[in-house]
């Protein structure tokens, strides 16, 4: 079975001009996605298909085919079917996979993912989604909630899938069947279709000059070049961000931190809480790299943390021993060994060892989090 990248690069755009050779992070928007696709170890073969041939001269550069597409299917009028059965119809494949420069956050092991799964489920079309987790509403109608009970948590309301379209799969010979029958075969006609979602960086989809803007400042993100965010400070010094973790597990009373042996290739959790003890309380941080941070956290029932939220960051805990009443907004909850518990930015966390030994978590979320008290609580 012969698998076919096709990357559509148009070079008129009405939206964002030269949408596909603008430059971000000092590459054209379509080297992106070519990357990526280069990246695949299953696509077979892959195409840049324009009309332009300053993208030859890309496709040459990077040691991909490419596919001169006609004039007729490469103005504002021509339809994604129609260039992809012009495509289907001139170039051997079983299976094409179309891969939008727009949609430059996409990585070779998603391209892969989603290859897989059209595979392994004998599809006819895979369609990439992202899943929306808000209040939708269709022709007036709620679509995932109700009009007359109380809005739920964002994070427990149904996620409505909505066309991520960064990546689009056809069997050849169906999407030539459905063309002949119903002169569409984009969404998939009477062949057998699943969706694969899309998540994070990877749903980000260029249409317009502020689409861009956000590529831009993604883009940064990812590469570690935006700086820390900042944030207004109470005049009244009513919230106090502090982002130490050895002084914060100081204040919240954990005075033993080894902070010194972190980044381990393997560390083994029964070594370090032998190591530390279990009749004080301890700290031992086992990843602390710009991206990820994991520390042990052992204390005896009744002690516990301050009162707190982190405003630009989620963390989530494993409990490794004993018990633990998590208070988050102003709700206590019994978190036991084995269970792991999740808390979004923004969300005021307090922390209290329980039960009748000691209590040992593992806390995970960046190195650089801002922890926010109240005054009162610091």
């Amino acid at each position: 079975m012969k698998i076919v990248g096709m990357i559509p690069a148009r070079l008129g755009s009405t939206r964002v001009i030269n949408k596909n050779l603008r430059l971000l992070d000092k590459k054209p928007l379509v080297q992106h996605i070519l990357d990526a696709a280069k990246g695949s170890k299953l696509l077979d073969e892959i195409y840049l298909n324009s009309e332009g041939e300053i993208f030859r001269e890309i496709a040459h550069d990077s040691d991909i085919n490419f596919y001169h597409r006609p004039s007729h299917l490469s103005t504002n009028q021509a339809t994604n079917d129609d260039f992809v059965l012009d495509f289907i119809q001139s170039i051997e494949c079983d299976i094409v996979i179309q891969l939008l420069p727009t949609s430059p956050f996409i990585s070779s092991k998603e391209i892969d993912a989603f290859i897989s799964q059209m595979a392994e489920k004998k599809l006819d079309t895979l369609i990439s989604v992202a899943d929306v987790q808000i209040e939708c509403i269709y022709e007036n109608n709620p679509i995932n909630f109700v009009q007359r009970a109380q809005t739920p948590p964002s994070q427990d309301l149904t996620p409505i899938k909505s066309y991520a379209c960064g990546i689009m799969g056809w069997k050849a010979d169906k999407f030539v069947e459905n063309m002949n029958s119903y002169k569409a075969a984009y969404h998939g006609g009477d062949g057998k279709t699943d969706f694969f979602t899309l998540k994070g960086n990877s749903t980000v989809d260029i249409d317009n000059e502020e689409d861009f803007v956000l590529a831009e400042a993604v883009s940064a993100s990812i590469k570690g070049k935006q700086k820390k965010p900042e944030y207004y400070q109470s005049k009244s010094n009513d919230l106090i961000a502090d982002a130490d973790v050895k002084r914060i597990l100081s204040g919240d009373g954990v005075l033993k931190n080894t902070q010194e042996e972190a980044n381990k290739e393997v560390v083994n959790i029964e070594d370090i809480i032998n190591l530390n003890g279990q009749t004080s309380s301890w700290s031992h941080t086992v990843i602390n790299s710009k991206s990820n941070s994991a520390t042990l956290i052992a204390q005896l029932p009744g002690e516990g943390n301050r009162k707190h939220f982190h405003p630009d960051w989620d963390e989530w805990w494993y409990i490794l021993q004993g018990e633990w009443i998590w208070t988050i907004e102003g709700k206590d909850k019994i978190i036991k060994e084995g269970q792991v518990v999740f808390i979004e930015r923004g969300r005021q966390h307090k922390i209290t060892a329980s039960g009748n030994k000691m209590a040992i978590r593992l806390a995970v979320s960046r190195y650089d989090v801002d922890h926010v008290y109240d005054e009162k609580s610091y």
